[in-house]
């Protein structure tokens, strides 16, 4: 029997831990442990079993492992290479790649416990002989939340502290503040102060969603019941003699008649697995015929399935692509084989899920971020015992443990919403290559603007391009007219968020009963709030940002309306009466977001049933699902929002598309936005005229000669490829080379900037021939959540040249005391903000 195992942690550090197999204990490669690290006790992921003892250190033991099933471990062999090479490919520690991989945090109960130290000790021995409370300097104690100030009772709470932790036994935070009246705040002093110290643990936990139930037993003989009592026996006896509890609840009954129901013997509680809506758009209905450019793309995804195959499918918006999909799936579930649906969005699953359900019922599950811990971890469940077999999610979804795995199928394989911008940072489309490749499975990356490295992997016959370029039933593409904002300008002397164009051609639509949407990317009322007299611009206190201007709502309250806001971390202030920097009155809202842009629709069409689709207003999928049966419904007929309106929705009562500001994008500090700009155009151009009424579009820019603006306008991908492609090859930037970001964080600028330059000074004298370093620098936002940042963008001819310089910089990193959590390895960066 093995006596040793490596296990990987989810920590950022590039190693795996060795641990003691106790007796009785049966770990597996992929299975789950709980393992002591430190005064933790961390869950990782058994990734070797050995027999032979590691030499020259104290090995601790394993505390518990959670799955022993050695013939069907946790994680499959394949997910487990496929996380092996992500920690290689993207320079990420295993331990966090694997903890990616396993929603079920919900199947783990971690609690906080605090034990007292020994300084701690001779503080309450002090405290108890008369000698006052001191600190180990002997100078007053400085707790709460400003420095030197202590209230009256602080001495006494932190003395009942330490004589509740005085046995020595570890204490649970709740059990500790509850007893002794101690604050978070009173006890991170403490520890600061070395008095006491947290210990974390982890054990398994029951993680299946229970609903209550309240049962109306038959053939009860009733006695006198209270006014109260005969209203839940109506209740219940009103919906077939059962209810939730919840239900009851919310029709404001008590809960305490219910419980004297119960003991009386005239109502039972029983408790059942919760059902698990999948949701979606209802009334969605899958394509019963397929059209000759779809059947034929149908064809060669089906024959290659059963082998690794990489197929890009270029087809224009509204060409059918879903419906390829959907056959796709159908022709696996027919072979025994299993399917994966990816779309880049949240936003994109309630039109998928729909279309699902009505093709393959209940053998489909759901995965994403919007789900509760419990119910990703019931999906999961589903998936891996198999009674899943068709899959749909965002970016996580690709690591769905499907058995017998046969295809995937990447929607808007474009989109930079794939790639992770967090610890791993993983593109899910790469990962769903890879994946297909180590099951033996087939991908599928489609697109109406694939990404530039996809399309030049076509061109190299790494992936089998499938074209589809007319839409279905033939109809036509909408008519694209550029408006020139410069030229309104000058005509009407006055700078609108809308053109005359525009409003009347909204106008028209609205007359004749039809749809319009209208694409404004960027959240909230003004997007930047400056002073005229001074020019300074308010920004986030923890953000080197302009804070984000939200109007009041209708009652004028601040509470959810007047307000600024930060983007990138919550941060928010009301607006000032003044300027902060010179007393100024005079301050300028700059810009407009969707918030304005919903407001002055509503000005101009006072009878059109407005929406809003952006953050702000769709703020969970039920949100976004009863917006979207709004307007499919038709009960909204003209709809602003950010881009999220502007992929994959299948709207056929849209017949008018107006962008407003999109190409803002191209005076970005990076070298993809020219592509993206093209990609949003044709994307939200696509959402016009899918049903049987011809669409039409109206931009609006102050680049109407840009290249990408023109080619979108005329929807001509490969006159975009092209030009654009001569330019990255010039450059040298992908596809035509291998980029990297590496960003260097730290608390205090200084540190950021010493470190960033440490990195920077290596690279000078060690970077090999066919490598270009940019930076080191301040990033273009310098500082998020109260962290500065730095950057380096790392340009090379190969793969194998940049991982291996990057791996030679990481170590150099350790050795010169630049904490590797600091230190951020961005492989095929989407952003270099």
């Amino acid at each position: 029997m093995p006596s040793y195992c490596e296990v990987a942690l989810p920590l950022p550090l590039d190693q795996t831990f060795t641990y003691e197999v106790r007796e009785g204990q049966r770990p597996t490669r992929g299975a789950r442990v709980i393992v002591p690290f430190r005064r933790e006790k961390l869950i990782g992921i058994v990734v070797k079993v050995d027999s032979s003892r590691p030499a020259d250190f104290e090995v601790r033991a394993l505390e518990a492992v959670l799955d022993e099933d050695r013939e069907d471990p946790l994680l499959s062999e394949s997910l487990l290479s496929l996380g092996e090479w992500m920690a290689q490919y993207y320079l990420a520690p295993l331990g966090e790649v694997l903890r990616g991989m396993l929603p079920l945090m919900a199947e783990v109960r971690r609690t906080v416990s605090y034990r007292i130290t020994d300084l701690g000790r001779d503080v309450l021995a002090a405290s108890l002989d008369g000698d006052g409370f001191l600190t180990p300097s002997g100078s007053s104690p400085q707790t709460g939340s400003r420095a030197g100030q202590n209230s009256p009772q602080e001495p006494e709470v932190q003395r009942l502290v330490l004589d509740r932790l005085a046995s020595g036994e570890a204490v649970r935070v709740s059990t500790l503040r509850s007893a002794t009246g101690a604050s978070l705040a009173l006890l991170a002093t403490m520890l600061r102060k070395k008095w006491i110290s947290r210990e974390k643990s982890a054990a398994e936990r029951d993680a299946r969603r229970i609903e209550r139930f309240a049962v109306l037993l038959p053939e009860v003989r009733l006695p006198s019941l209270t006014p109260n009592q005969q209203a839940i026996l109506a209740e219940l006896a009103a919906c077939g003699g059962e209810m939730r509890v919840a239900d009851l609840r919310g029709k404001q009954l008590s809960s305490a008649t219910l419980l004297t129901l119960v003991r009386r013997g005239i109502v039972r509680i029983d408790e059942r697995a919760a059902a698990f809506r999948l949701g979606g758009i209802e009334g969605a209905t899958p394509p019963v015929r397929l059209n000759e450019p779809q059947t034929d793309a149908l064809a060669s995804i089906a024959s290659a399935l059963g082998s690794f195959h990489a197929f890009l499918l270029h087809g224009v918006t509204g060409s059918g692509k879903t419906a390829v999909y959907l056959a796709a799936m159908k022709c696996a579930l027919e072979r025994n084989l299993a399917a994966i649906l990816l779309v880049p969005e949240i936003g994109l699953t309630p039109q998928s899920v729909g279309l699902l359900d009505a093709a393959f019922g209940s053998r489909v599950a759901l995965l994403h971020s919007a789900l509760t811990p419990e119910e990703r971890s019931e999906q999961w469940r589903r998936i891996r015992r198999g009674d899943a077999p068709i899959v749909v999610g965002t970016r996580s979804a690709i690591f769905a443990p499907v058995p017998n795995l046969g295809i995937i199928l990447v929607d808007e394989e474009h989109d930079q919403s794939y790639k992770q911008e967090e610890t791993p940072r993983y593109n899910a489309r790469d990962v769903a290559v890879m994946r297909a490749k180590y099951a033996n499975a087939v991908v599928v990356l489609g697109s109406a603007t694939p990404s530039l490295e996809s399309w030049q992997n076509s061109v190299q016959q790494k992936y089998t391009r499938i074209e589809m370029k007319e839409r279905v039933k033939q109809r036509a593409l909408p008519q694209v007219e550029l408006i020139d904002m410069r030229r309104e300008f000058q005509e009407t002397g006055r700078e609108h968020l809308f053109s005359r164009r525009l409003i009347e051609e909204t106008q028209q639509a609205i007359n004749r009963g039809e749809q319009a949407i209208i694409l404004l990317n960027r959240r909230g009322y003004s997007f930047a709030v400056m002073c005229r007299a001074c020019g300074a611009k308010l920004e986030c206190q923890n953000c080197a940002i302009a804070l984000t201007h939200h109007k009041a709502s209708e009652d004028g309250m601040a509470r959810e309306g007047q307000r600024l806001e930060c983007h990138y971390c919550g941060f928010r202030r009301t607006v000032p009466a003044r300027c902060p920097e010179c007393d100024s009155e005079h301050l300028y809202f700059l810009g407009a977001g969707s918030q304005q842009g919903e407001e002055r629709l509503a000005e101009i069409f006072p009878s059109a049933r407005i929406g809003r689709m952006d953050r702000d207003t769709v703020r969970g999928r039920h949100d976004l699902e009863r917006l979207l049966a709004r307007l499919h419904s038709g009960e909204i007929n003209l709809l602003v929002g950010t881009q999220m309106i502007a992929k994959g929705h299948d709207i056929h009562g849209v017949t008018l598309v107006g962008v407003v500001g999109c190409d803002h994008a191209l005076s970005m500090p990076d070298f993809r936005a020219a592509e993206r700009v093209f990609q949003l155009m044709t994307q939200v151009s696509g959402r016009a005229g899918r049903g049987e009424l011809p669409g039409r579009v109206v931009v609006q820019t102050y680049h109407p000669d840009h290249y990408a603006v023109l080619a979108a306008a005329k929807h001509d991908y490969a006159s975009f490829v092209e030009r654009e492609l001569k330019y990255r090859r010039w450059m040298h930037y992908p596809p035509f080379g291998v980029l990297a970001n590496v960003l260097v964080q730290a608390p205090k600028l200084e540190q950021a900037a010493a470190w960033s330059e440490t990195l920077g000074k290596w690279f000078q004298k060690n970077s090999p021939q066919g490598m270009r370093v940019l930076g080191p620098c301040t990033a273009p936002v310098a500082r998020i959540k109260g962290i500065y940042r730095f950057h380096l963008i790392l340009k090379a001819s190969s793969r194998k040249l940049l991982n291996a310089a990057l791996r030679e910089m990481l170590l150099h990193a350790d050795q010169a005391g630049v904490p590797r959590r600091n230190v951020i390895v961005d492989i095929d960066a989407q952003r270099l903000m």
